[in-house]
């Protein structure tokens, strides 16, 4: 089976040229987002159901293994004449997963074929990730149907966050994601990673196979959770009733899940029959991996590849900082012609490749503190490391800073791998309150108004964006003035103070 990355480390001269004259057309990265569809239809772009709702069963954690080079000196470039070209047929050509007798799949099926223009721009985006999921799918020997996926969770958007903290294409939420070896911290999030979230993603619905031994039930399994699907199975057993993915009592997310999943099938399956034409996809790689030995800013690594700062974030999303460490991550994913441009600039480029580092606060301080000891302004350290008002680092914080001329060495690994923050409240300023959302669910806007605080404040506490909802159950943080002391008056001798008389007490008197 063909490796979906060439690593460039054998590329030079002649084999690259080789290389670029075979795969030409390389998928480019329009900036048009689709619109997201209203809110009882599939989500896209930032409001993306929740993916994993549980974590998974404990099981050794995983490697990350990134395909082996290839050697292109050693072996000349020549496709054998039997495999496709057509990177939708090798698609069709592997759908195994058994239909379902639901009238929600016409349901679904009727309204992706109503949107064409949002379906185009869908199928497009995801163009530049299908060949590496499609490849990796066939490693493991899973149904094909997998591999769209993506365009129910995410609209196949690697930068896509739902309101329940669930990040990337895949969707993982933090817990599940840690589960699956998916690295969180403050430099990057791997659940938006492509390569390390499609790892994880099929592991975990190989996995959830297993356990039900049925692909709508591991499905609705990694919607809903395993758990819960679980209980579901258990009440309808004790009750005498089916247990299949059709019989179950589930949220209404659940039971579209996999009728969603079936409808994008049996368009890709006769697009033509649903009035509908998908963008021709050929069947290779869209993007390299490009080794880095050096700390350097997303600026300048996307400017030496010719690309747009949006563009080069399209194909590393993970990295959510100005800066990509080199101990923290090895490579970084270009299209074709991008990754031959950076390489070369790369080796001429003259002067330092990273203006940013990051810095271990010593002690407890304000980001006022912090930043006069880095030489730095508050308002860019706050706005960088995303530190909320009236909020101060607590001793040990990991924050990225400006990185000076005299500083030369590059971040270690074991910084580049724990790099954490910790906030807490300005001593005498806030007292951090916290509750569990109602059973019909809060948004940020209703929390901000009860507490009489800022929307953006709420959303920066929670880490979410301003239009987010929170679920039911889910915990809210709040920070809040401190308490007013009392105002009554003592009257000595060890007494309880006396209170205000009031009206209603005067009256009564």
């Amino acid at each position: 089976m063909r490796s979906a990355l060439v690593s460039l480390r054998p590329l030079t001269g002649l084999a690259v040229a080789a290389l670029l004259a075979l795969f030409t057309g390389c998928a480019s990265l329009p900036a048009e987002t689709p619109a997201p569809p209203p809110a009882s239809s599939p989500a896209a772009a930032d409001d993306i159901p929740t993916a994993l709702s549980a974590p998974a069963a404990a099981s050794p954690a995983p490697t990350i293994v990134r395909p082996r080079p290839v050697d292109l000196a050693a072996a000349p470039l020549q496709e054998p004449l039997s495999i496709p070209t057509d990177l939708w047929l090798r698609v069709r050509q592997g759908m195994a997963m058994a239909d379902l007798d639901d009238p929600l799949v016409a349901k679904w099926e009727a309204y992706y074929a109503g949107r064409p223009a949002y379906v185009a721009r869908m199928m497009e985006r995801g163009g530049r990730y299908l060949f590496h999921v499609v490849d990796e799918v066939e490693a493991r020997g899973l149904p094909m149907e997998l591999a769209l996926l993506p365009f129910i969770e995410s609209a196949f958007n690697p930068q896509a966050r739902s309101t329940a903290k669930a990040e990337g294409m895949w969707q993982f939420v933090p817990a599940t994601g840690r589960e699956y070896d998916l690295r969180q911290n403050l430099l990057r999030d791997d659940r938006r990673d492509v390569i390390a979230s499609t790892r994880a993603a099929l592991d975990y619905l190989k996995s959830l196979h297993e356990r039900f031994d049925d692909w709508h039930l591991a499905l609705a399994a990694y919607n809903w959770g395993q758990g819960s699907v679980s209980r579901a199975m258990k009440r309808n057993t004790a009750r005498g009733k089916p247990t299949a993915y059709t019989e179950l009592r589930m949220p209404e997310e659940t039971r579209n899940y996999v009728p969603k999943l079936l409808a994008i099938k049996n368009i890709v399956m006769q697009p033509q029959a649903y009035g509908l034409n998908l963008p021709p996809l050929e069947d290779h790689p869209a993007f390299l991996a490009v080794p880095i030995e050096r700390d350097i800013d997303v600026e300048l690594a996307a400017r030496l590849a010719g690309l747009e700062e949006d563009d080069f974030r399209a194909f590393n999303p993970q990295h959510a900082k100005p800066v990509i460490l080199a101990a923290g991550t090895s490579e970084v994913l270009l299209p074709y012609d991008a990754a031959q441009r950076f390489e070369q600039a790369l080796k001429a480029h003259q002067g330092p490749l990273a203006s940013w580092t990051v810095w271990v606060a010593p002690r407890t301080m304000t980001p006022a503190q912090a930043a006069a000891m880095v030489g730095s302004t508050e308002a860019e350290l706050r706005q960088v490391n995303r530190i909320p008002p009236r909020m101060k680092l607590r001793a040990g914080s990991a924050i990225v800073v400006p990185r000076h001329a005299a500083h030369v060495a590059d971040v270690t690994e074991h910084l580049a791998e724990t790099a954490a923050i910790a906030l807490v409240p300005e001593a005498g300023k806030l007292r951090r309150v916290v509750f569990k959302v109602g059973k019909k669910g809060d948004s940020v806007a209703a929390v901000a108004r009860r507490y009489r605080v800022k929307a953006v404040d709420v959303a920066q506490w929670n880490d979410v964006g301003v239009k987010a909802r929170f679920r039911a159950g889910e915990q809210v943080v709040v920070l809040l003035p401190p308490k007013k002391r009392s105002t009554r008056t003592a009257s000595g001798g060890g007494q309880r103070a006396s209170r205000p008389v009031t009206r209603a007490a005067k009256t009564k008197r």
